[in-house]
């Protein structure tokens, strides 16, 4: 069967749901997974022929997109900061905004080259954020905490594979409690309320786990409130503690972490504009 064929289904079945722009990315992800053929390839092998095996799989992952399962699923893994990463569905799929949220910290803190830092990261997930500061900053001495000992064994198998030194924590921020100091303390925690759940996909509710994700309409700074008192007992007198957070508040951050004694408070938006991340110390005081 001719690839032109498959790319030609996948629009037609998947159009409705993804629209056709995204329908025909679908299609390049499937294809690199299942013929290895990379988007550059793709354009100039449409005639290029699938065996039975091929279409067979490439059909496989069409019937899993058109009920709504996210491609990261299906295939098993998903790209971030330059390497690939094993998720399912104990983690959440990592997005390109906390990709931002960890060059902001490499670019922050490797022109210091300063060996040794301790870093800790919270409700770490598939592990992408502590991995990648880790692989892109060795000298760091990187931690990682999660309530879920099905994501910290995700977590741990991405940082195997991928080469990165970090040690993994199972513990609940809300009551956890340490003698450690850090340096950066890191938090991509949930942040999505209740109400805003409307405005979601639906493959992300159905198949991304809840816990990672909601908060209540009535404390929806709850995570981000303990870790803030944690990083106040917690962070060295000139660390930094970085946040992503929930676009719609930023303010309430702001106010919240203002209230506490932070300093220099630095809210950043993304690419798409939208208020997304925050730094703060506890010191005026920094490196």
């Amino acid at each position: 069967m001719k690839i032109e064929a498959i790319a030609e289904q996948y629009k037609i079945e998947l159009e409705s749901v993804y629209g056709g722009e995204e329908a025909s990315a679908l299609f390049g992800l499937a294809v690199e997974y299942v013929l290895g053929l990379s988007p550059v390839k793709l354009k100039i092998s449409k005639n290029h022929s699938a065996t039975f095996v091929e279409v067979q799989k490439l059909l496989s992952i069409l019937n899993d997109l058109k009920i709504g399962k996210p491609i990261q699923h299906i295939l098993g893994v998903a790209h971030f900061y330059g390497a690939v990463y094993e998720v399912n569905e104990n983690v959440l799929i990592p997005r390109p905004e906390t990709e931002e949220l960890v060059d902001w910290i490499i670019n922050d803190h490797a022109p210091v080259r300063m060996q040794n830092l301790k870093v800790l990261d919270i409700g770490t997930g598939s592990g992408c954020i502590p991995v990648s500061l880790k692989t892109y900053l060795p000298d760091f001495d990187v931690k990682a905490l999660d309530i879920s000992p099905e994501a910290l064994t995700v977590a741990k198998r991405n940082a195997e594979l991928i080469g990165a030194g970090v040690e993994f924590i199972e513990g609940n921020i809300l009551t956890y409690e340490s003698e450690m100091k850090f340096d950066i303390i890191v938090s991509n925690p949930p942040y999505i309320r209740e109400l805003e759940k409307a405005k979601m996909h639906h493959h992300v509710l159905a198949h991304e786990p809840h816990l990672a994700l909601f908060v209540t309409d009535e404390h929806p700074l709850v995570f981000y409130q303990a870790i803030a008192e944690f990083a106040l007992k917690n962070l060295n007198p000139t660390g930094h503690l970085y946040f992503e957070i929930n676009e719609y508040l930023g303010e309430e951050m702001i106010k919240m972490l203002a209230g506490k004694g932070f300093k220099n408070i630095e809210l950043k938006q993304d690419m798409q504009g939208k208020d997304r991340m925050i730094k703060v110390t506890i010191s005026d005081e920094t490196v």
